[in-house]
């Protein structure tokens, strides 16, 4: 279990450090709690003052009466939950993949074409090296151009449920390598002598993948939609933001979907369109009466176009299914919480909304005559943002919160500074975790398989954590040493 702590530094900064990665004996929100305590309290930390606390959404750790955030909140009742934004969205993307069938057939298929290209290290020097041919002809034609950093030979890339960003990813790759994995392909239905019956035909119907319009226009359509949330994927993932500036990611994110949804048919046809004559894809009439190739012909199917298929019952349900999903998963109405503290960061502070969030959610934080001064600070705040430059421009809460110290100002608005502190202490996403635990396969490897747990958490927090590490010199380590008992031997 990685334990990773978040705070605001004396600077207004947000922090996210790791601390420890703790050995459990199982999952069960109350083993996790009692190992969480027992670490927390060695260290001396005061438990009553978790202001908040954010894991993924499975059922022990968001269970609303025995999870591990229901657990906590009996010891600290402010630390509230927030479910990660990261997981979140991935959730939402995963839902869409499986409710619409063509998408759902859509990534199956992807995945079957990207194993049977990738099944070895042989196929994979052979896409890399028609890839470099691909590259070397296109720049003597000259329609692209050479430069540092560009025109790198890649690979295909497999989607996973639970890597954020790994869908559009793998999809990004195979429009790039398109051309090239049909070769592949190609290659291996021809070569009787080194390929089986059976691999030559999982190659044959993995190339009539690649050769289906339909295919090829869901493969456009998703990474048109993943190309608006990708923005939002990565944002989430960052260690310094803030929990409303990530409902802002949100709401933008749903905004440039609906658009998409509205005015993107007319453009994404084009691609598609222009990418099948490119490679030759046989396209079907889009006036015609429309006819399944996944079913036996019904008399339905001739009730609407092609047109009609592709841009209602495909286009139009996907981006729909997908802006219902993220308004369900990231309903703000719900949080309360958020919903009062937006309006720090707006252009006219609503006064009343920041005393009922006070008072409702952070009781034991302010005092009763504080609350009361808090009503004239955000008066007076509200009156200095229309004179002062800096504040005039805050957009999020942690440019308020930094802004506030900077200027010094922190001192005369400090009830306000207080508030911004506690909302930034909210978790956005668990990416610092996650990031723990990709750490710990540089050090724990199958060579390394016997280290003890305290030597892992050790390499891991060095490793980690190195903007502190490398504050400290080579002497400054060796005095310490040297301090710990008497040495026979000089250091």
């Amino acid at each position: 279990m990685a334990i990773v702590l978040r705070f605001v530094d004396a600077k207004g900064v947000i922090r996210e450090r790791f601390l420890d990665i703790v050995h459990v004996q199982d999952t069960v929100a109350a083993t996790l709690k009692d190992s969480l305590w027992n670490r927390l309290s060695s260290l001396n930390f005061d438990t009553g003052k978790i202001r908040g606390q954010g894991y993924d959404g499975a059922s022990n750790m968001s269970g609303e009466w025995n999870g591990l955030q229901a657990l906590v909140r009996q010891d600290s009742p402010y630390a509230y939950y927030v479910h990660c934004f990261a997981h979140r969205l991935q959730l939402a993307l995963v839902s869409v993949s499986r409710e619409v069938d063509p998408v759902h057939e859509f990534f199956t298929n992807l995945s079957f074409v990207i194993n049977v290209v990738c099944a070895s290290s042989k196929r994979h020097d052979e896409l890399q090296k028609a890839k470099a041919d691909e590259i070397k002809e296109l720049l003597e034609l000259g329609e692209i151009k050479s430069g540092k950093g560009k025109n790198q030979v890649r690979t295909l890339k497999r989607a996973g449920d639970t890597r954020w960003g790994s869908h559009y990813n793998s999809i990004c790759s195979l429009v790039d390598m398109f051309d090239v994995t049909r070769t592949v392909l190609k290659g291996i239905m021809e070569d009787t002598t080194r390929n089986t019956r059976v691999q030559r035909g999982d190659a044959n119907i993995a190339y009539t993948y690649l050769k289906s319009f339909e295919f090829v226009f869901v493969l456009h359509m998703m990474k048109e939609m993943m190309q608006k949330t990708d923005a939002l994927c990565q944002g989430l993932q960052k260690k310094s933001q803030d929990i409303l500036n990530a409902m802002n990611l949100v709401k933008a994110a749903k905004v440039s979907l609906n658009d998409l949804r509205n005015e993107g048919w007319d453009s994404l046809i084009e691609k598609v369109i222009s990418f099948c004559q490119r490679y030759d894809i046989e396209q079907p009439d889009m006036s015609a009466p429309y006819k399944s190739s996944r079913y036996r012909p019904r008399k339905k199917d001739l009730h609407f176009s092609f047109e009609h298929f592709y841009r209602v019952d495909l286009f139009m349900e996907t981006l729909d299914k997908q802006i219902h999903d993220l308004d369900y998963r990231f309903n703000e109405q719900s949080i309360e919480l958020l919903s009062l503290g937006s309006t720090l960061c707006s252009k006219v502070i609503n006064v009343d909304h920041i005393v009922l969030l006070v008072e409702k959610y952070y009781p034991t934080d302010f005092t009763k005559q504080e609350i009361n001064h808090l009503r004239g600070q955000l008066d007076s705040l509200q009156v200095e943002r229309k004179i002062d430059v800096k504040l005039s421009k805050i957009g999020t809460l942690s440019d308020l919160c930094q802004t506030l110290v900077e200027s010094g100002k922190n001192d005369m608005y400090d009830l306000v500074e207080r508030v911004c502190r506690l909302l930034l202490t909210l978790p956005v996403s668990t990416a610092t975790t996650e990031r723990g635990f990709s750490a710990m396969k540089i050090f724990k490897t199958r060579l390394r398989s016997k280290m003890s747990d305290d030597n892992l958490a050790n390499s891991m927090m060095i490793y980690i954590e190195k903007e502190i590490a490398n504050m400290f010199d080579a002497d400054s380590i060796i005095e310490e040493f040297k301090d710990l008992k008497g040495r026979r031997a000089e250091l």
